[in-house]
């Protein structure tokens, strides 16, 4: 599994992309407001973003017609090369992908809940599926059930490209083993999640007790 990391903070992903570990970042309007971005700065955002990570930066169109969806994807992917248009799961988002695929550009289908929406996507020339997870937990039903079903579909079928399934609205850290176990490709995680990744109290105590023996050698 490959590790992205979602969030607009510049400091995060520089932090994440230290540890060897940042495979890619995804983000949305939501992250970038969370930072207090502003519109005239999103372009330059984003280009500071890919060049402190070389694998897919994720930048989401706001646009809700097709023609809007593909004149913004146009403008972000001319960005950085490894850009990925952020299209959301509609009619016109499916419109827009198929374009945006013809014309070489990567996009990263969003707001995926159903294996039908996946399926389309993916059809429709999507370079990259991302259900959420998080959010089918905030109703209540079990969102690791919804991804499983959509890698199980996808894994059925020979698409024309490569698609790689991103297990997004991650919420902690069993969201990831899950993920990782039903054979996600990816998982997009925040920085905070990330974090606790690579923490276990074993190791906590592991480290403190060769340290604690290794005083005890210096000192014999």
């Amino acid at each position: 599994m490959k590790f992205f990391l979602d969030t607009a903070d510049i400091g995060e992903i520089e932090e994440a992309a230290s540890w060897g570990v940042l495979a890619g970042v995804t983000t949305n309007p939501t992250l970038y407001a969370k930072i207090g971005g502003r519109l005239s700065d999103f372009h330059a955002h984003i280009k500071r973003i890919c060049e402190i990570c070389d694998g897919p930066v994720s930048a989401e169109t706001v646009s809700l017609d097709r023609e809007g969806i593909v004149r913004e994807g146009e403008e972000l992917a001319a960005i950085a090369p490894n850009v990925v248009v952020k299209v959301p799961v509609m009619p016109e988002g499916l419109a827009a992908t198929k374009t945006l695929a013809e014309r070489g550009i990567a996009v990263n289908m969003t707001l995926c809940f159903t294996v039908p929406q996946a399926l389309m996507a993916a059809r429709a020339g999507a370079r990259y599926v991302s259900p959420f997870v998080g959010r089918f937990d905030d109703i209540s039903e079990d969102g690791l059930e919804h991804l499983g079903n959509i890698v199980a579909a996808l894994r059925n079928y020979v698409f024309e490209h490569e698609v790689e399934v991103i297990a997004a609205s991650i919420r902690h850290n069993q969201h990831v083993v899950a993920a990782a176990l039903m054979g996600a490709d990816i998982a997009t995680v925040p920085f905070a999640v990330l974090q606790k990744l690579v923490k276990h109290p074993l190791t906590d105590r592991g480290l403190e007790a060769f340290l604690a023996d290794w005083e005890r050698v210096k000192n014999a």
